[in-house]
């Protein structure tokens, strides 16, 4: 097996698994850490994790296929992932992603040749009322979407600048800003 914790991240797991009354109940905290340290879980990773937490390989890689948050495949720096549910769907969601197409070169589910942007297509994103909707990397919404907001978004990425979200952020604690 290639992948090993490093220090810092096996440090966080042995935390992690004493939190929990079992160790299975570890099996998403310890998804998240692995796959920040090796950028996506590779069956590598899941084989790894499983082994870790006394699982088959087959159910991490079922837990982990069923959150859009884990990546199996390699993807770029900023992944784009636009809500394609019906609130979203109806306020031009289709025009989001084609303008994603357009201004990146890329079909969904692929990365540009310069390994900044991957575009996904995701379930409900939990923002109807300001739909369509678009998150960055799991964690940067942009709501109200049209295409001049697009290019701006990809934009400012592009740049290496950090492209404000449209909603409140939260404190870096957690907590509600």
């Amino acid at each position: 097996m290639a992948y090993e914790f490093s220090p810092e991240v096996e440090k966080k797991f042995k935390w992690l698994i004493g939190r929990y009354p079992k160790k299975e109940a570890a099996l998403l905290p310890v998804l998240h850490h692995a796959q920040d340290e090796a950028g996506y879980l590779s069956p590598d990773v899941l084989e790894y994790v499983g082994q870790r937490l006394d699982l088959s390989p087959a159910r991490v890689r079922e837990v982990a296929s069923f959150y859009t948050m884990f990546k199996l495949n390699p993807s770029g720096k900023y992944v784009l992932q636009v809500c394609h549910t019906l609130s979203c769907y109806l306020n031009g969601a289709e025009d989001v992603v084609a303008k994603i197409k357009d201004v990146l070169g890329i079909d969904e589910g692929e990365t540009t040749p310069d390994g900044l942007f991957t575009l996904e297509r995701v379930e409900c994103l939990a923002s109807c009322g300001s739909a369509p909707v678009m998150q960055v990397n799991c964690w940067d919404y942009h709501e109200n979407l049209n295409s001049e907001k697009v290019e701006k978004v990809i934009s400012g990425l592009r740049k290496g600048e950090g492209v404000e979200p449209s909603y409140d952020k939260r404190t870096e604690a957690g907590g509600v800003a």
